[in-house]
């Protein structure tokens, strides 16, 4: 049991890098630093879309309508810790 929530650890970890990585270029896209319709960047952007927009999409329709801001992603990211605390701390009781 203690190895299956190694890997859900682990995969909460992976999905929270591509949170921030998402989030990160979402600010240098609409800054003008990177260019989607450079290739590798537009591969990257749609990728990461592709595997977030359903679960931003989930908790777009829940939060209320803030205007030009998304904080969607933020919200993300902080069911991602309270799950990764509730795992380690309760990973005593599945040994």
């Amino acid at each position: 049991m203690l190895t299956i929530i190694q890997a859900i650890l682990l995969i909460l970890s992976v999905f929270r890098f591509f949170v921030i990585a998402h989030f990160i270029m979402s600010w240098l896209i609409r800054f003008e630093v990177l260019n989607i319709r450079q290739e590798f960047v537009g591969q990257v952007w749609y990728g990461l879309q592709r595997i977030l927009e359903p679960v931003y999409g989930r908790i777009r329709r829940i939060m209320p309508d803030l205007g030009g801001i998304d904080l969607s992603p933020i919200v993300v990211l902080i069911g991602i810790e309270i799950l990764r605390i509730f795992l380690i701390n309760n990973m005593m009781a599945f040994v």
